[in-house]
């Protein structure tokens, strides 16, 4: 299967919309809560956590639909498209909180425009995620797919995330009026890039022959596969634990950073000099990352950018006691090694799902897509409810837009100790579900050792799922003298 460059281009730029979904409300939402419309920073994490563990609930689901939408039809772009056209609608909802609402019900309506955008991110996220397996078709190809991806992907992180603060100030002294035209101006970009990357199957060749589909399987079967795919997969099964605990610490770092901006650097726009920062070293170094992979191994360098982010992050420790333009030092090291954690899982996992399909002649590249997702956002979503608890444990003074409040010294430490201490505790705690990924280049690109008699499984079956062969590496072919 050859790699066309139309094909990584459209595919790449589905990543402005990841992005940008996962940047913007992770970076501004909980700070739109506390201190513009007055909700306790408490009530403010749970109703962020709970718009992301609904993506749990639904990922699975939506994975069930993406396998049985490409075994009917050969494509997965139905649920891509529906999902692009209805993020900007939601999105934009989610910061137009009518002014006469009381905090209690702004943080209404908040939850649910919220929940109503994560149910669209979700739509065009699980299949996005699910297509590399099925448009790279090696190892390599994987990796040239993916740091592609990634590329544009720092890119919009550094496009949301330092340009989401600056259109948010062009509201003035109207804070609620600024969040709205950052909304509106974010929503057209992200629903361009969704539609646009919807287009990659497409740009790829012809559709995948249909192929049977079986009685559609019960609410509660979906759910019996995802746990499936993570008992009869040890690759799978530790990729994800080690994504998810790096989520959470990247969660907490970005829900973070406007706080050391406005209490530790006491200057709010210093948020966006840190995400140009996080984010600059990592357009760069990307491609550096995926030189690194193809000569040592994705697990290798995987692990060594861990390191290196776990390094960075505690060297933001001392911001409690001497803050300062030192500062974007650690972080920008932090941004190098954050395009190495964001490239290479993201191009092990189709990795993993074709060792998956080739071994046990499944198709459930949608259902690990679910799952895969389902635990990315989770993690990102209670990253931002670890900041949340230990802003409520430190005593954080919320408030409603336009007042002046002082922070005790305890929550100032807390607003640092989210942004250093925590992060680099959970990525060196990573590290240990990391150690037993079990697959190299070798058990990848080995080839087809399933049986010829194998049967070819239908996707999303009633009955529960058994055990597979995932777990037994192919056997090694013998290499030239």
């Amino acid at each position: 299967m050859t790699l066309r460059r139309g094909t990584v281009a459209r595919y790449a730029v589905g990543s402005v919309g990841t992005g940008g979904f996962a940047t913007l409300p992770g970076l501004v939402l909980v700070f739109y809560l506390t201190d513009t419309l007055g909700v306790a920073a408490g009530l403010a994490g749970l109703l962020v956590t709970a718009a992301k563990v609904w993506d749990v609930v639904i990922d699975p689901l939506i994975g069930s639909a993406s396998d049985r939408e490409r075994a009917r039809t050969g494509r997965r772009r139905r649920l891509m498209v529906v999902g692009g056209l209805a993020l900007p609608v939601f999105f934009t909802l989610t910061f137009a909180v009518p002014a006469s609402l009381a905090p209690a019900g702004a943080a209404t309506w908040v939850l649910l425009a919220f929940l109503a955008a994560a149910t669209a991110f979700s739509l065009f996220q699980v299949p996005y995620i699910a297509l590399p397996a099925e448009l790279a078709g090696t190892y390599d190809a994987r990796t040239r797919l993916l740091t592609a991806r990634v590329v544009v992907l720092t890119a919009a992180i550094l496009l949301f995330g330092g340009g989401g603060p600056a259109l948010r100030g062009l509201g003035g002294d109207d804070e609620r009026l600024g969040y709205l035209l950052m909304a509106v101006a974010a929503s057209l970009v992200l629903g361009a890039a969704l539609l646009l990357a919807s287009t990659a199957e497409r740009s790829a060749g012809p559709p995948a022959p249909p192929r049977p589909v079986r009685a559609r399987a019960r609410l509660a079967a979906h759910y019996r596969e995802g746990l499936g795919l993570l008992r009869s997969s040890r690759p799978f099964r530790t990729l994800l634990g080690t994504f998810v605990l790096q989520a959470l610490a990247t969660g907490a770092m970005l829900a973070g950073a406007q706080y050391v901006a406005t209490w530790v650097l006491h200057d709010t726009a210093a948020v966006t000099f840190l995400f140009v920062a996080l984010v600059g070293p990592a357009l760069v170094v990307t491609p550096a990352w995926g030189v690194l992979a193809r000569r040592v191994g994705k697990e290798r360098a995987f692990r060594l950018a861990s390191v290196l982010f776990a390094v960075a992050a505690l060297a933001l420790l001392p911001l409690a006691w001497s803050p300062g333009a030192w500062v974007y030092g650690p972080v920008a090291l932090a941004g190098a090694a954050y395009a190495g954690m964001q490239s290479l899982p993201m191009a092990m996992l189709p990795d993993v799902i074709a060792h998956d399909a080739r071994t046990t002649r499944t198709d459930r590249a949608g259902a690990f897509g679910g799952v895969w997702t389902a635990g990315e956002t989770t993690g990102m979503a209670l990253g931002t409810t670890l900041l949340t608890a230990v802003l409520a444990v430190t005593g954080y003074v919320e408030s409603t837009g336009g007042q002046t409040v002082v922070q005790p010294a305890a929550a100032v430490l807390g607003v640092v100790a989210s942004f250093s201490l925590l992060p680099a505790l959970l990525v060196a705690a990573s590290l240990l579900p990391l150690g037993r990924y079990p697959l190299r280049r070798r058990d990848v690109d080995a080839p087809d050792t399933a049986p010829d008699d194998a049967p070819d499984v239908a996707p999303y079956s009633s009955a529960d799922p058994g055990p597979t062969r995932a777990d037994t590496p192919a056997p090694r072919p013998q290499e030239a003298p």
